[in-house]
Formats: structure tokens, sequence, C-alpha cells
């Protein structure tokens, strides 16, 4: 299972490819920002709250049997909804190879993110608004050496601070039912994966309002996306077990022939 984790937000994070990449990246990043318009929670928060455990633990059947869907439901579950990122997270996982926790939660106070245009603000836990600003787009970017590429948006306002760029990813509701995406004071630390003050955070949000559609999609989308590489992975650990079997039997054969020979 290590493996499988060190490989899982490989899969889990990628980003659909919506149908205007292939425009002018100007034209696309601004495309996007229409397309993700309205007011987002914290995507993990929601989906795994304790009256969707079934539909988890249903997708898990589905695919990998009963006797496995449990861990796998659960590993599913977790491994977004870490709350170490930055230092604390390098640390606590080094380079990520023996496991590790994504977080996927909104950072720096905020509660609520709105998109509204070229207009990006952020609410507080009480609704009040942290920050807002106007965003243009500066260039593309990219995520895990080329796996997740997007686009990165800068504000002119000079009080901006961790607030300064927006790095998203071309997921909408639309297309993957939630977006994905980085805020930061520094363009660069914000493509980094598991390095510098941004390692192992992705914030993904889900629309406030949402319908239980939207939240059974995103579910099945992830659990769908995600199962693929714990079946394969299964398949391969079964795999091998059976040769291990086989070549065990196939060594006790030899032993008893042998022992046969020797008494005649």
């Amino acid at each position: 299972m290590k493996r499988f984790l060190a490989t899982l937000l490989c899969v889990t994070l990628l980003p659909a490819v919506p149908a205007y990449a292939e425009e002018d990246p100007a034209a696309a990043a601004e495309a996007l920002l229409q397309d993700v318009k309205g007011t987002y929670d914290e995507l993990f928060d929601v989906i795994t709250a304790p009256e969707y455990d079934q539909l988890w633990l249903d997708n898990c059947i589905d695919v990998l049997g009963e006797e496995m869907a449990p861990d796998a439901a659960e590993m599913l579950k977790t491994v977004c909804n870490g709350d170490l990122y930055g230092q604390e997270a390098i640390d606590a996982y080094g380079d990520g190879s023996d496991g590790m926790q994504f977080d996927c939660g909104f950072i720096n106070g905020v509660s609520q993110i709105v998109f509204d245009g070229n207009t990006i603000s952020g609410l507080d836990e009480n609704g009040e608004e942290l920050f807002s600003h106007e965003y243009s787009f500066s260039r593309e970017a990219s995520l895990m050496e080329g796996m997740m590429d997007g686009y990165l948006y800068e504000t002119a306002d000079e009080d901006a601070g961790e607030f300064k760029y927006f790095f998203l990813l071309p997921d909408t509701p639309e297309t993957t039912y939630h977006i994905e995406f980085r805020y930061g004071s520094n363009a660069d630390d914000l493509e980094l994966y598991n390095e510098g003050p941004y390692a192992y955070w992705l914030a993904a949000g889900i629309l406030a309002d949402r319908d239980e559609q939207m939240i059974t999609d995103v579910i099945n989308l992830f659990c769908s996306e995600n199962l693929a590489e714990m079946e394969e992975e299964a398949d391969a650990e079964a795999a091998e077990t059976v040769d291990a079997d086989g070549e065990a039997a196939g060594e006790e054969e030899a032993a008893d022939e042998a022992a046969t020979d020797d008494a005649a």
C-alpha cells in the first residue's frame, strides 16, 4: 500500500483537460476564470462527511471486492485530508516515498473562495472578507514536472501578500465537479510539489450551492480514477503470490522426489 500512496496523488490530482486547452494560453486562462465562477467550500470537508461513507464503500466494493473495500475507502478519504503543508509536511513526510497526506484545504485563514471573473476573494469562517483582488493571466504553470498544468494569475495590488498569485488547474464544476488551485506570494514556489512553503498542499473546492448529485459525481470520479491504480496493484501482488506459491510447491516436489530416490 505504501507504493500505492506514493503514486496515488499523481492520479487523484490530475485535472481534466477542457476543450479550450488547445487555445492561446491567455484566452484559455480567461475562459477558465469564467468557467469556475462561484463561491467554493473545501471539497474534502464536504465529501468525507459521515453521511457519504456508504458511497465511498460501495465504489470500493465494486472494484476491489468486500474484503479490501473498507481499507481502500478509508485510504481514499484520508490521503487528501491532511492538515500539514510546507516545512511541517516536509519534516513529517520527507520526499513522500514512504507515504504522505496531501492538505487540500484552504490556508491562511480562508474558509470560502469566491471567483467572480477576474476578481478573486476570500472569506473567513464568519463570512468576513479577508482579501479581494483583480487578477490577470501571467503565464502557464506546471506542478509535478508537467503532470499538472494550469495557469498562473497575478494581481497588481501591492498589499496582496500571500494572495499575490493564484495557480489554477483546469478543473471546473462542469467537467470534474470541483476545482483545484494554489495561492501564495511566490510564483516559483507554487510550482513545487514536495518542497518549499507550499509543499504537499493543493486546495480543492466544491461549489457552496452544490446539490447532492454533484457530491455523488465527484466522489464517484475520485474513486474511479484512483481505484484503477489500486486494482492494478492488487492484481500484481496476487500474481506475485501465485508465482511464489508455485515456486515453493515446485521446490517441495523436487525435494520429495530426491528423498524417494535416496530411499530407493
